[in-house]
């Protein structure tokens, strides 16, 4: 399985303003870019802070490459996969209603039987793994037993930092806003405890958008 990380972030390393409601840092051309990478993956993940705090709807927003997924023998949109300790959804998330495509949920057994009973009528596949934090590799083995080849990581900073530290990730591509928003509350790509020695990275490829941005691609050598 091949595990990509996809970040936004400014010239100062965050991912989000000290709000923390998703902040506007991608350009109209990387979210192009983001459309055709989402559009080529089997699943999307995200934490369970931008999964509860964001609600985002992780959709292929282009009619032409949902066609082009269905053509490949594809749903239209990749499979939505949350990691979250406590899965408190609502009926109304949009991570649960936007789109057509297969919801996977990796739980904890902090969640109660009535959440995920609730998800479960909802046509969610949950699967509890673990008592206080998610089993990541217990999680890629059962979506790689699914059929699940190419996934693509979306964030938040604590989920990224948790997969970087066990080593399952292969690359990162990161687009860097000319933006600085500042405040040491702010989430950064890889937040959680850090590491000492840092993670060893190859840069693959630079590219620099009209808009000012540029977009970084690294292999993660662990």
């Amino acid at each position: 399985m091949k595990v990509i990380i996809n970040i936004a972030m400014t010239l100062d390393g965050k991912i989000d303003n000290i709000a923390r409601k998703g902040a506007k840092i991608s350009s109209d051309s990387d979210w192009e870019r983001v459309d055709r990478l989402r559009a080529e993956q089997d699943a999307i993940l995200i934490g369970g802070k931008t999964l509860l705090g964001e609600d985002p709807r992780l959709t292929v927003k282009s009619a032409a490459l949902r066609d082009e997924r269905v053509a490949r023998g594809f749903e239209p949109d990749p499979v939505k996969v949350g990691i979250v300790s406590n899965a408190t959804l609502s009926a109304k998330s949009r991570f649960l209603t936007a789109g057509r495509g297969k919801i996977i949920i990796f739980t904890t057994e902090q969640s109660s039987g009535e959440a995920l009973a609730f998800l479960r009528d909802a046509g969610v596949v949950v699967c509890v793994l673990g008592k206080k934090r998610v089993d990541l590799s217990a999680a890629l083995a059962f979506l790689e037993e699914h059929g699940v080849e190419k996934i693509m990581i979306e964030g938040g900073g604590g989920i990224n930092a948790a997969f970087l530290t066990a080593g399952l990730v292969d690359e990162i591509h990161v687009y860097i806003a000319p933006l600085i928003f500042g405040g040491a509350t702010a989430p950064t790509l890889a937040d959680g405890k850090g590491v000492l020695d840092g993670e060893k990275l190859k840069l693959m490829e630079l590219e620099k958008f009209d808009d000012g941005g540029i977009l970084a691609k690294y292999q993660v050598l662990g």
